[in-house]
């Protein structure tokens, strides 16, 4: 078993921090914290791998393949691999617990402006 503590992850998160924080991987999966205060952009490419966008605190838009969808603490949304989408419209900091699978292999392409 791997436990994770995700109140303690993101209190420990240093400041300033690079938006996207990996704390989990396997070959069949990885997990991060992604952090996006307001008035932040998300940048984040289009990635080859399934996701699970887990809202843990704040409120945002999300566009996902064109179809925008307000988002808040325990949203849960699925992105298909290959689909464009990104978070917006950020009204209070958010913070999201990202699941691949399998295992993030694009790269760090979830930053914040």
């Amino acid at each position: 078993m791997d436990l994770h503590d995700l109140d303690a992850l993101i209190q420990q998160r240093p400041d300033p921090s690079p938006a996207y924080h990996e704390f989990l991987r396997t070959g069949a999966m990885s997990a991060g914290l992604y952090h996006l205060a307001v008035g932040r952009i998300d940048r984040q490419g289009i990635h080859r791998e399934d996701e699970l966008y887990v809202v843990l605190r704040g409120q945002a838009t999300l566009t996902v393949a064109g179809e925008q969808r307000r988002v808040g603490p325990g949203s849960a949304v699925y992105v298909a691999a290959g689909v464009e989408h990104r978070f917006h419209s950020v009204t209070d900091d958010l913070e999201v617990l990202v699941v691949f699978a399998p295992a993030e292999s694009t790269g760090p392409l979830l930053t914040a402006d």
